[in-house]
């Protein structure tokens, strides 16, 4: 576990208040980049958690994903039972570095996900706030810590318009929203901007920031894997579903950031923090 040095410089400081996300270039290099995209083949037809025929948001634990098809769908939940490279993401220094710098020390890691967005003419894309239907009329101000973010690896070039671009509407996690218009606004609605980037970028994005994916018609399928980070008195979206091997193969800041916090539970916990909260998360 070591310390962690790397803070945003000025611009990007200004930009993550402004826009509501950052673009990290060459998080993952070239190697990681095919490894992960080419894991992600294996574990489609694995048993996992996917969105299969229950509510919107919700996932259940099916034999392998519903499309095997590698340049198909896939939406995975619960990555790290999966390996130990996926463990390892959860701090990796060069994007966990700045996500402390950006939340805090009193921070936890609450979702893991994989999302494969197939070429097709059946999907137009959409946008959303992550969190549920509360987050929508949560709002921050500028210099305010969020509530929740998020690191979304890209193992999929995305250079031109309309090829699972993400999608952003800049500055929308601090104003008011119109999210309840109908129809809703969408990937091409003015204002909105889809980011291009290379196969492992890394776009650092506020939960409370309206985004989602563009329509995908370049000929080939967008993967992603996604991490998740909120304030640790938030509710998790996945610590009750992990398994216990998991936190056998973490070491003691991946544990903290799962949930553990050295003791067994007591009325307060993870509303008030361990004294060592600092050491274990900044290392050192």
């Amino acid at each position: 576990m070591g310390s962690l040095v790397l803070k945003l410089n000025d611009e990007q400081r200004d930009r993550w208040a402004i826009d509501g996300y950052l673009h990290i270039e060459g998080a993952l290099d070239e190697n990681e980049v095919a490894f992960f995209a080419g894991d992600l083949d294996r574990i489609r037809l694995l048993p996992g958690y996917e969105p299969s025929g229950v509510q919107l948001g919700h996932y259940e634990r099916i034999d392998h994903a519903v499309d095997t098809d590698p340049e198909g769908f896939m939406d995975r939940r619960i990555l790290l039972e999966y390996g130990q490279h996926f463990i390892d993401l959860i701090d990796r220094p060069n994007v966990f570095d700045l996500i402390v710098d950006i939340m805090g020390p009193n921070l936890m890691l609450s979702m893991t996900q994989a999302i494969v967005r197939p070429s097709t003419d059946k999907f137009a894309g959409y946008t959303h706030t992550d969190g549920g239907e509360g987050l929508r009329e949560i709002r921050v101000t500028e210099t305010s810590r969020p509530l929740a973010m998020k690191a979304l690896y890209l193992l999929s070039d995305v250079t031109t318009r309309d090829t699972g671009a993400f999608t952003v509407f800049p500055g929308s996690h601090v104003r008011p929203f119109p999210w309840y218009r109908k129809p809703p606004l969408n990937p091409h609605a003015d204002g909105c901007v889809q980011l291009m980037g290379r196969a492992g970028d890394c776009f650092l994005f506020s939960h409370s920031l309206w985004h989602g994916p563009a329509a995908n018609h370049g000929g080939r399928a967008r993967k992603t894997l996604l991490y998740n980070y909120a304030q640790m008195f938030l509710r998790s979206y996945d610590h009750g579903v992990l398994p216990e091997s998991v936190f056998a193969q973490c070491g003691p800041r991946q544990r903290r950031l799962l949930g553990d916090l050295g003791h067994a539970f007591r009325p307060g916990d993870y509303f008030y923090v361990p004294t060592d909260q600092e050491a274990v998360i900044l290392g050192g």
